[in-house]
């Protein structure tokens, strides 16, 4: 592990202990918690990406305020669900950031996760006639259209009559550093395996859609090794990029014991069904510095990632979850290769 952030789900709802009631509460206080993050050394500030639901949606201008209001901390998502997207759109957004931020983006995306709507991504407007129960074809198609599109590939006709005949138009604006900073959201081997022959970064998450019976950070290493092998057999001469999701509060206060102390009890893998398939959930880490350090050690694909994000209790307000990654830089990520943001741009584990 070189680096960690913070992955937020971006919860909001008017109940009773809520410090993010209502989404404008959510949106300007994830962006004082990136602020808060950047001055520790934080490496990244990442957000979920939900439809129909009381969550982050619209990542966009969120990512691009928190990359105005920083100075070192990468901004990213994990991650945007392509159903809903228009690639081309998508693709001139995704570089604006990019030239926005200096580059500073982790932009995750995959099929997305399971939602409350019933094929919403119809609703928008994007129908998949091929896989109408979870619109992973159409998911893939429109991600290989992003991905041309900021490669810099003439996509539309040009209009004779102003660009002269047989002329095909790119989108603008272009970044030449965007494709680096795209990300594969992969939950399975096979992800795993195409993500790296597309020579992509990649993001795993808090589950494997796998069940073996195997403990889940063998088996989401076992998906790391085979990203890698792919990019390299493919041909890749990059050092990408890989990170993983954990739950991890460090024990230091009697608020943290309050809110999480029980949670070191329940220090074990979960079995059950997402999306239709028999999936690995890994476990919650809450303990004393000392005993996280050697929990995280035998954790496998933390070990073997070189970024690690943790998941914060957004709705607990930006001074507590600030104190959550600044307990994490001070007690428990020196002692597992943690370099802070003031080192410069996090960088892959040579293959």
């Amino acid at each position: 592990m070189k680096a960690f952030g913070f992955l937020s789900f971006g919860h909001y709802a008017d109940v009773p202990g809520s410090a993010t009631r209502t989404a404008g509460d959510m949106l300007k206080q994830t962006i004082e918690i990136a602020e808060g993050a950047d001055e520790i050394g934080v490496n990244g500030a990442y957000v979920r990406v939900h439809h129909w639901a009381r969550q982050a949606a619209s990542p966009m201008p969120l990512l691009a305020a928190m990359a105005a209001r920083t100075k070192r901390i990468e901004v990213g998502t994990g991650v945007i669900d392509m159903r809903y997207e228009n690639p081309f759109q998508f693709a001139e957004e995704a570089a604006a950031l990019d030239l926005i931020s200096d580059g500073r983006i982790a932009l995750g995306v995959s099929r997305g996760s399971p939602e409350t709507a019933l094929r919403g991504y119809e609703t928008f407007g994007y129908v998949d006639e091929e896989d109408t129960e979870r619109g992973s074809v159409i998911a893939r198609e429109k991600f290989d259209l992003f991905l041309r599109a900021i490669d810099g590939e003439g996509i539309a006709p040009g209009d004779p009559r102003m660009v002269g005949a047989g002329r095909y138009l790119a989108i603008e604006p272009q970044s030449p550093t965007l494709r680096d900073h795209i990300w594969w959201g992969s939950g399975s081997r096979p992800t795993a395996i195409e993500t790296g022959r597309k020579g992509l970064n990649m993001m795993s998450s808090t589950l494997v859609t796998e069940a073996t019976g195997q403990p889940f950070h063998e088996l989401q290493r076992e998906q790391i090794d085979l990203f890698r092998s792919a990019y390299k057999e493919a041909g890749h001469t990059g050092t990408p990029r890989v990170s993983v999701s954990r739950s991890v509060f460090p024990l230091v206060s009697d608020m943290d014991r309050a809110y999480f102390g029980l949670r070191s009890e329940e220090n074990a893998d979960q079995i059950g069904i997402i999306d239709g398939f028999r999936s690995t959930f890994g476990k919650t880490y809450a303990a004393e510095p000392d005993v996280l350090i050697e929990q995280l050690r035998q954790d496998e694909a933390v070990m073997a990632a070189d970024t690690l994000m943790l998941t914060i209790p957004n709705q607990l307000g930006v001074a507590y979850c600030v104190h959550i990654l600044e307990s994490f830089a001070k007690y428990v990520a020196p002692e597992l290769g943690w370099k802070p943001n003031t080192a410069g741009p996090v960088e892959g584990y040579a293959i």
